[in-house]
């Protein structure tokens, strides 16, 4: 069992948030399901590519912000625009491969390779990457990589 888990208060609609993230992320599946005060479905437990999470409906006094944020990794270009472009569907498209889904959670879709490229000890290289990435909305793996290379 993980140590630390995930829970997500929504206003409302997290069932549905569950449906629209298990569409995207084939490897998920839904653990328990939990009643509210009457009974009512009002939230769940969910694991995500491994990952466990808890989505619960908790009214108007919640909502998300942008210093909260859900980071995948996408190993290919193809996995980067298909998880960019299905989270943001409804959302907004924001800098930096972050994306704002319909419910208001942002994600980050990472490369490793980013991640590699932006820790690299050449801090000089490193920049180049950094500089390239804020260029970007969606993140551009050759261009990192080139920008990185100093082409």
């Amino acid at each position: 069992m993980q140590k630390i888990t995930t829970f997500l208060m929504y206003k409302e609609n997290c069932l549905e948030a569950v449906d629209f993230y298990m569409s995207i992320f084939k490897d998920s599946r839904i653990i328990s399901k939990m009643p509210d005060l009457n009974g009512d479905p009002a939230g769940a437990t969910v694991e995500i590519e491994g990952q466990v999470f808890h989505f619960y409906n908790g009214g108007d006094h919640f909502s998300f912000t942008q210093g909260f944020s859900l980071m995948v990794m996408a190993d290919t270009q193809d996995e980067v625009d298909r998880l960019y472009d299905a989270l943001s569907e409804g959302g907004e498209k924001l800098p930096c491969g972050w994306v704002k889904d319909k419910y208001g959670v942002s994600w980050q879709v990472t490369p490793p390779q980013l991640m590699k490229m932006i820790s690299d000890p050449d801090r000089v290289k490193a920049d180049r990457a950094i500089q390239a990435m804020l260029q970007m909305h969606k993140i551009v793996i050759a261009d990192i990589e080139a920008a990185f290379n100093g082409v």
